[in-house]
């Protein structure tokens, strides 16, 4: 029970601080860009020079200096407003590698310029890029992501920034859209386990003839009468004078349960994670049936994409609360 009231009094806390940003957040930001810096730093010493000469040419040049900004101000907010934005996600996101991320964005009126969507999470880095958007057409966003840790990943909100119309200035405007995005371990090169390691399915042991199977090619065999002539080898039976056959490794498949705990310290963790997804894909890839051991988590064994997907959510959430 004191476990229980720990993790609820730990949710609460960041419920509030979620909700004390949000109440605190400015409904847009502007950040100067490498030109606006150069842009201001022009118009200022312009703006000395023509309060120290009088001279009326540099005065028009100042105004028209400061029209630019001003123009600069209003295009971009036309381009903020009215959106509408809905998150898609991502398939699969593993830690440490680019990852496809979606987003519809729509405008309900006017057309928008160089806008770029990110997430508002600085785990979550990466943006995508659009154009060109048209009043009244969702678009799909396609942006590449990267996330170095693994687990869940709490999203607040959409940033949708533009540069539009002379990259002066980066105006943002952020919409509130709760969410979560679940990393999967980092990718490796793996060794499956050993053969005392695995169970056949009906209880018996693997036997030594490993041939008469649809696997790789092992042997090349004269062809008996009766046999099937679409397995013959046409080249080598030419070259040889005689009808020989493909001889095919036997596939045969079995159960593996992997375990993994997080009672561990977090570097270990993280390479016991990233081992035991490295072996439930190579078992997989090879038509096996994986199950998964971890802490309150069974998964019962199986095969196919769907269990690796279900293998692979189960180690991103262990050891966090989730």
């Amino acid at each position: 029970m004191a476990g229980r009231s720990a993790i609820g009094r730990a949710r609460s806390r960041r419920r509030f601080w979620r909700r004390l940003r949000e109440l605190l957040r400015p409904p847009r930001t502007l950040r100067l860009t490498a030109a606006g810096r150069t842009f201001l730093v022009v118009t200022l010493g312009i703006g000395v020079g023509a309060l120290n000469t009088g001279n009326n040419l540099l005065y028009l040049v100042l105004g028209l200096l400061l029209g630019f900004i001003v123009a600069s101000g209003v295009l971009s907010e036309m381009c903020l407003r009215g959106l509408e934005v809905r998150r898609i996600g991502a398939e699969a996101a593993f830690a440490g590698e680019p990852y496809a991320f979606r987003w519809a964005v729509k405008k309900s009126r006017g057309a928008a310029f160089a806008l770029a969507l990110s997430e508002d999470n600085p785990d979550v880095r990466g943006e995508g890029v659009l154009a060109h958007l048209p009043g009244r057409a969702e678009m799909i966003v396609r942006g590449d992501l990267v996330s170095e840790r693994r687990g869940p990943h709490h999203l607040e909100g959409i940033r949708i920034t533009t540069q539009f119309p002379f990259g002066l200035f980066a105006k943002t405007r952020f919409f509130p859209a709760p969410g979560m995005l679940l990393v999967y371990p980092r990718r490796i090169d793996g060794r499956t386990p050993p053969e005392h390691a695995r169970d056949a399915p009906d209880g018996t042991a693997a036997g030594r003839d490993r041939s008469g199977g649809t696997g790789d090619v092992i042997s090349l065999a004269p062809l008996r009468p009766g046999e099937d002539a679409r397995r013959i080898h046409w080249i080598k039976s030419a070259s040889l004078g005689q009808l020989v056959r493909l001889e095919r490794e036997r596939e045969e498949r079995h159960t593996y349960v992997l375990k993994a705990s997080s009672a561990t310290a977090r570097d270990a963790l993280e390479r016991h994670c990233q081992q035991v997804a490295s072996a439930a894909h190579a078992l997989l890839s090879r038509g096996h049936e994986v199950g998964l051991e971890a802490d309150q988590v069974r998964l019962r064994p199986a095969a196919g994409p769907a269990q690796e997907r279900r293998i692979l959510g189960a180690l991103a959430r262990l050891g966090f609360d989730t």
